[in-house]
């Protein structure tokens, strides 16, 4: 698919960025060349082929799944500007 500068104006105003337009015809080339790749890789037989999640098999370590008090609320609390009766105190947002 080629890509003119006719196109990459339009894409460049879109996206709000400016090129100057000197640059919109070698900008043209490159995009034409990187859909020229992506083209290419719509060719390749993919039939069978597991999807992956990581390019190296790696087992994920895992921990026990324990249900916890949810930790020391007064250690938190410490670390508080402003608290009162055990919660924080934030600044109002709403009217």
């Amino acid at each position: 698919m080629a890509i003119d500068v006719d196109t990459v104006r339009k894409v460049a105003s879109l996206a709000q960025i400016w090129e100057p337009e000197a640059r919109l015809r070698a900008l043209a080339a490159e995009l034409s060349g990187i859909l020229g790749w992506i083209e290419q890789l719509n060719e390749v037989d993919t039939e069978g082929v597991e999807p992956m999640t990581s390019a190296v098999a790696v087992a994920m370590p895992m921990r026990d799944d324990v249900v916890t008090d949810g930790g020391d609320a007064t250690g938190i609390l410490a670390n508080a500007p402003v608290s009162r009766n055990g919660f924080f105190v934030v600044p109002k947002v709403v009217e």
